[in-house]
């Protein structure tokens, strides 16, 4: 998978978990330490992006990337990953400890494996999931231009991008400290059935 860098989004607020949701324990492990994981089997290096103000513990293999300190907006994350990066990036919001490697190779595959599209970005449910999708560079001018209150969904919808069917379960995101409970107990019960 040369030439992908994997990005992990973590520039949220997280104010529905109550603050630092990327650091957010889960398992013994930040939140943010998941995808990281999962991107690394995949992609040439990784890198969380977030704010300059972002709590965030090492995450082994994963370098820090800084994003402009406004938006808070994913767009502004994606973006700034796609400079930084001078190439394809897959992105992956912090807050899916569920994506697998399989799921991230179908995206970067569907994309012609370093950015033969604009982007290739995960499908579930009939909803699209655009913090979950390999995004190349010609998507830059699009991104930057995008209207500061513009729904991520609808931007990267006016990119035609592909799209790659995949489980709900997969691209689930972990919001609340309910939803963090909910996926403690499911990677409990995962742990005890292996």
């Amino acid at each position: 998978m040369n030439g992908v860098i994997g990005a992990v989004l973590a520039g949220g607020g997280g104010s529905r978990m109550g603050g630092g949701k990327a650091a957010a324990m889960l398992a013994g492990r930040p939140l943010a330490a998941y995808p990281a994981e999962v991107l690394a089997q995949v992609c040439e290096r990784v890198a969380v992006v977030c704010k300059p103000d972002t709590e965030l513990p090492l995450i082994r293999g994963a370098e820090r990337w800084d994003e402009p300190v406004d938006p808070r907006h994913p767009i502004t994350g994606i973006a700034y990953a796609l400079e930084r990066a001078g190439g394809p990036v897959l992105v992956c919001a912090a807050d899916m400890p569920f994506v697998t490697a399989d799921a991230c190779r179908s995206l970067i595959e569907a994309a012609g494996g370093a950015g033969a599209v604009d982007a290739a970005v995960a499908i579930a449910g009939g909803v699209l999931q655009p913090v979950l999708g390999l995004y190349a560079p010609t998507a830059l001018a699009a991104l930057r231009s995008a209207p500061e209150n513009a729904r991520l969904t609808d931007t990267v919808a006016a990119l035609d991008p592909v799209r790659v069917a995949l489980p709900p379960r997969l691209v689930r995101s972990v919001d609340t400290p309910e939803d963090l409970a909910e996926a403690e107990a499911e990677l409990a019960g995962g742990r005890s059935a292996a």
